[in-house]
């Protein structure tokens, strides 16, 4: 995008077009403060309400879809927006995941975290129990970013802001999955 004029001469990027910040902020929930990333993830929990779309075909598409969409949106708002995070979100940066981030990851983008939660609950059964611990689960690993998640984040244009937060989901799944296991183990019939 061309750069545009600012007051003082500097220049800027150009805003982001309205479909990438509909895409990247998922449908505007990004803008939700305090906490988007958690706003996002829920926004991505409740479409999974409709009927049908826990399906693996379907999660699955979405998941894709989410990813092959989000990746350009989430790095056209990311140039236009820079790393501009909300009080919460650069607290919870800087407690768990110091150090310097190069990589431009702005708090509204969270198409990255609703497509970490399809991850989270891929073929995992549909049940609140699950559903629940699995919103935990994934928010846990997402504020953590165990490696390769934190290595992954590094990666420019859209990419790093997608891929941490599907590994943060893939972790959160095989987490998920063992404490169900692990219930169903303890708790027989239930």
């Amino acid at each position: 995008m061309p750069p545009s004029e600012s007051p003082g001469n500097e220049t800027r990027p150009a805003g982001a077009p309205i479909l990438a910040r509909i895409v990247a902020t998922a449908l505007f929930t990004g803008y939700i403060p305090p906490a988007p990333g958690t706003i996002g993830t829920l926004a991505g929990l409740l479409a999974l309400l409709i009927p049908g779309a826990e399906q693996p075909l379907a999660l699955g598409l979405m998941i894709l879809i989410g990813v092959a969409a989000g990746t350009p949106a989430a790095s056209a708002v990311a140039r236009a927006e820079g790393n501009r995070l909300t009080p919460l979100a650069e607290a919870t940066k800087k407690t768990f995941q110091p150090g310097r981030h190069k990589a431009a990851d702005p708090s509204i983008v969270v198409i990255d975290e609703v497509v970490g939660i399809w991850v989270t609950l891929f073929l995992i059964p549909k049940t609140v129990p699950a559903y629940l611990l699995g919103f935990v689960l994934f928010r846990i690993m997402d504020i953590l970013k165990p490696q390769p998640a934190r290595t992954l984040e590094r990666i420019p244009r859209g990419w790093g802001i997608m891929l941490d937060d599907v590994v943060a989901g893939i972790y959160a799944n095989c987490a998920l999955r063992i404490l169900l296991w692990a219930a169903g183990a303890a708790f027989p019939g239930t």
